[in-house]
């Protein structure tokens, strides 16, 4: 809180719990950062919601197109949940 006063937080992770806790302003993240915070109990149901709508949206694809999906489903999910919370920019 006190850093607050001196600066504009920005936070740089996946961790939706530790955006919440923090506060910042703006929100950034990446694929290795969604990686890791998705291996979390707490987020094992963006997971979840990842790989059924690509196994759903993604009938008759590839596996790998359908590994694709999910990934990019999953990003969405976690961006989603951030940008809930950050009312700056999430990128």
């Amino acid at each position: 809180e006190s850093l607050q006063q001196y600066t504009i937080i920005v936070a740089d992770t996946g961790d939706i719990e530790a955006i919440k806790k923090y506060k910042p302003v703006d929100a950034t993240t990446n694929p290795s950062l969604i990686l890791s915070a998705s291996k979390l109990p707490a987020y094992k149901h963006l997971v979840s919601e990842a790989v059924e709508y690509a196994k759903s949206e993604g009938k008759g694809s590839s596996l790998e197109a359908i590994v694709s999906l999910a990934m990019d489903r999953l990003a969405v999910n976690f961006g989603v949940e951030i940008s809930k919370i950050v009312p700056g920019v999430v990128s």
